[in-house]
């Protein structure tokens, strides 16, 4: 769906059947469509079907743990409905990853930008929706296992060849140790994705009939960043913004701020009353040392909380 703005820019909506591609295969997807609406005739890079690569084995049998996949009771109350519900997007910055960063012990300072992010993410978000201290909680981390098979995923296969690994631990654990113990746990979870691990997942899908995801104390984050999104250009110019949004999710997608800045767009969504304590917590992060003393950087403000936070795209 195309929208018309009285700026004279355009909103490009699309919605698609997660059966048919992953992020990766709709970025290829849409980079095809920009080019074919710029006069090309034939795609740079031709779709491939060859579902048959991704088949469950002759005999399913499941060989790896999948947290992801556990069956969890609501005994808490715990999953969100849409009632009440409240939608940020916060902007990282050089300025914000290096205050995240000043927490990190020596070990742990070769950590990518995404793992950092995700495991801050995760505190502050488990903060926010108050658990019981005993609770177990998700944090569960998009992978795209493209490059994990041997030989390669060919060039052009769009279909689904992701894992969303959990990392797991107790909400206390979470909130009160330091955010290396989180960022390990991240780490941990990544690493666990192998060929063998996407094997098992398609064979648990047959053995259980392809079940939902554990949606008690889950937050599953996308990092879209590298897709090329933001460079589509239909004929109109390149993007604003290009993501996606869904609310048990946060994606993260390239974006450029009012002040020029390159950095990285989250997306967010709680309940109002969550999304207040997730917004003071994150702004305590990003705005105190790891001895509570302040830090005086000059941060973009919204009113109250020292962090850069819109409530819709665009500034």
């Amino acid at each position: 769906m195309v929208t018309r703005l009285l700026c004279g820019g355009f909103i490009l909506a699309v919605r698609f059947n997660h059966t048919m591609c992953d992020g990766f295969g709709y970025a290829q997807f849409m980079r095809t469509l920009s080019e074919m609406t710029n006069g090309a005739s034939v795609p740079s890079i031709f779709p491939v079907w060859q579902r048959e690569l991704l088949f469950a084995r002759e005999v399913p049998h499941v060989t790896c743990t999948h947290h992801e996949y556990d069956e969890v009771a609501d005994t808490n109350g715990k999953i969100f409905t849409l009632d009440d519900m409240e939608h940020k997007s916060f902007f990282f910055g050089p300025t914000q990853i290096s205050a995240l960063r000043r927490f990190l012990p020596t070990h742990l300072k070769g950590c990518t930008t995404i793992e950092v992010l995700t495991a801050s993410l995760w505190r502050c978000r488990t903060i926010a929706i108050q658990p019981n201290p005993e609770d177990d909680m998700r944090m569960m981390i998009i992978v795209n296992a493209r490059s994990k098979f041997k030989p390669m995923i060919p060039v052009g296969y769009y279909g689904n060849v992701f894992a969303y690994p959990a990392a797991i631990s107790k909400a206390q654990d979470i909130c009160n140790k330091p955010l290396g113990y989180a960022l390990e746990l991240v780490k941990k979870a990544k690493s666990e994705v192998t060929e063998e691990y996407i094997r098992s997942i398609t064979d648990l899908m047959v053995i259980r009939g392809r079940p939902l995801f554990t949606t008690v104390g889950s937050y599953i984050v996308s990092d879209l960043t590298r897709f090329g999104l933001l460079e589509l250009d239909f004929g109109w110019g390149k993007s604003v913004y290009a993501g996606s949004d869904f609310h048990v999710a946060s994606f993260y997608t390239r974006y450029i701020n009012h002040k020029g800045e390159s950095g990285i767009l989250v997306t967010v969504w709680l309940p109002a009353i969550a999304m207040k304590i997730f917004v003071e917590e994150l702004g305590n992060m990003l705005t105190r040392d790891i001895d509570d003393h302040v830090i005086q950087e000059d941060l973009p403000l919204i009113p109250k909380y020292n962090i850069p936070c819109y409530d819709s795209i665009g500034d």
